[in-house]
């Protein structure tokens, strides 16, 4: 029977239609349901007299299954076979399908590359590497990654190393997703980055000097284990705001280290056995692994392999790393701070620090005052923060030392402490620390090792070295308070001089001053900044 949609009622299968009337009924063009006549996909069911083309109701639904099967990608020999024969729809819909899919496959992989180019501004031979990789065959991927891991142990006898590196061969699943294309892609990259070659290499050294041999399943589950301990305890410090080379971190190094000796039997340690020899095995070990490279690598293999990808540790390394350095044994910052807590290189009485750090509180609060509203977002000396972040810092510094100084310690660094007034939140919060500062006594009672006024000496640099981020960003002068600047280089030089300048400590290596450089910019560039 006829399609209601074209003949308009049932009971009209006797009705013929000419070409035009045809057309005209199904939207389709003259010219095609002509070509496809011809060609014998929907063949007339009749002529006129005059020799013109009249359909039918069958005519019709060949042409409306002609139509859709054009929509569905099929060629048109394939069509008229499957009109002709009137079954077969199935088995040809399935081998079409698998074609397809083959095809969807293929486009994939071509989008992946191209968006994998236009993010990183690709040259056209990076393209084309780009683009060869992506075509690699299963085998020739497997050989790739095989000849990266001989070329990387080599002969070293260390097979548990080169067991875990094939055991985790990265590879391209059947059907890939857009996000794996783009990791295999990155991964062929980056196996020919030599630097990759040289830390793995490197590691495979270490385990061959200090653990070479086969190792059992439980002593590869404790150091897994050892590992999430370890970023579980470093992201809660970094959380709570504790700075790896300060003497606090040193609880938390003292705790890693008592759950990473019970793996270092093979080296002698044993548990309780902390102290300088094991935390610098410790160190050297993460100094081993510490390469971003070797982290891509995995986090690469995890995406193509369908695993959950563990997060970064490349900040929670650095951490690590800087704590060990500043606590390079049991006790030593601490006793470090006690022995020069009351050796002051300033030459000025306690009362004179506080009236120096009323004066730094005061030229801060001017440059806080001249932030302008669209500026939050805007750069500034101290690495990855912005000017709203570098506020929020000269706020909670208040904070902070005031809690410390009545007694009322704060824990809420994450918070957000400037609200939608910054102004007021700075100023606020210096109020706070000036009158916790000039409580009757506070100058001298002791708050553990240090008297006092070495509080208001630390609040002191703080406002003076982040109120020069802060000018620097703003394009204002930069010469803060110079008499106290002058007057403090010799203290923080004391305090200071003797941590470790990484990435991940509180301060940057020593930078050269100009020769005209004001005292702040002095004091600026020895704790980092240029």
């Amino acid at each position: 029977m006829g399609d209601p949609r074209v003949f308009g009622v049932h009971g009209d299968d006797d009705v013929m239609l000419g070409i035009g009337e045809l057309a005209k009924r199904t939207g389709l063009s003259v010219k095609l349901i002509r070509h496809w006549s011809d060609i014998g996909v929907v063949p007339p069911a009749g002529r006129t007299a005059a020799g013109y083309r009249r359909y039918d109701a069958s005519s019709v639904a060949r042409l409306e299954l002609a139509r859709t099967l054009r929509d569905l990608g099929l060629g048109m020999a394939t069509i008229r076979e499957i009109a002709d024969r009137g079954d077969g729809l199935a088995e040809v819909a399935a081998l079409h399908a698998d074609a397809l899919e083959v095809r969807i496959r293929t486009l994939r992989r071509q989008q992946a590359v191209l968006r994998y180019v236009a993010t990183r501004r690709s040259t056209p031979q990076e393209l084309s590497h780009m683009a060869r990789l992506s075509r690699l065959t299963a085998a020739e991927r497997d050989t790739m990654i095989r000849a990266f891991v001989d070329d990387v142990v080599g002969d070293l006898d260390v097979p548990t190393y080169r067991d875990g590196l094939l055991a985790a061969m990265p590879d391209l699943p059947e059907s890939p997703t857009a996000e794996q294309i783009g990791a295999w892609i990155e991964l062929g990259e980056l196996l020919q980055d030599p630097g990759l070659r040289a830390a793995m290499r490197r590691m495979a050294e270490y385990a061959a000097r200090h653990a070479p041999g086969a190792h059992d399943e439980k002593a590869l589950r404790a150091a897994e284990d050892v590992t999430d301990f370890w970023l579980r305890e470093v992201n809660a410090a970094t959380d709570a705001g504790l700075a790896p080379d300060s003497p606090s971190a040193d609880a938390v190094v003292a705790r890693i280290v008592a759950a990473w000796l019970p793996t270092q039997a093979a080296a002698g340690y044993t548990p309780g056995a902390d102290g300088a020899e094991p935390r610098r095995r410790l160190l050297e070990q993460l100094e081993v692994a510490a390469d971003t490279r070797v982290e891509r690598y995995w986090q690469l293999t995890c995406v193509l392999n369908g695993l959950p990808v563990r997060p970064g540790m490349a900040d929670a390394g650095r951490w690590l790393t800087t704590a060990l350095r500043a606590n390079p044994e049991p006790g030593a910052e601490a006793r470090r701070v006690a022995d020069v807590a009351d050796a002051d290189t300033t030459g000025t009485t306690p009362a004179m620090k506080l009236d120096a750090c009323r004066r730094v509180l005061a030229e801060v609060g001017h440059l806080v005052a001249a932030v302008p509203p669209g500026h939050m977002n805007a750069p500034t000396p101290c690495a990855g923060w912005t000017v709203r972040e570098l506020l929020d810092h000269l706020v909670w510094e208040n904070l902070l030392w005031t809690g410390l100084a009545t007694g009322t310690p704060r824990t809420d660094v994450a918070a957000d402490h400037l609200g939608d007034d910054h102004v007021a939140a700075f100023r606020t919060a210096a109020e706070a620390t000036l009158a916790a500062f000039g409580r009757p006594g506070m100058l001298t009672e002791r708050f553990g090792p240090a008297p006092g006024w070495r509080m208001v000496e630390q609040v002191t640099i703080e406002m003076l070295v982040h109120g020069w981020d802060l000018a620097r960003s703003l394009g204002l002068p930069t010469d803060l308070a110079p008499d106290v600047a002058r007057t403090l280089l010799p203290a923080v030089e004391q305090i200071y001089g003797h941590l470790p300048r990484t990435p991940g400590g509180s301060f940057a290596a020593v930078q050269r001053a100009a020769e005209d450089a004001t005292p702040t910019d002095r004091l600026a560039a020895y704790l980092g900044r240029s």
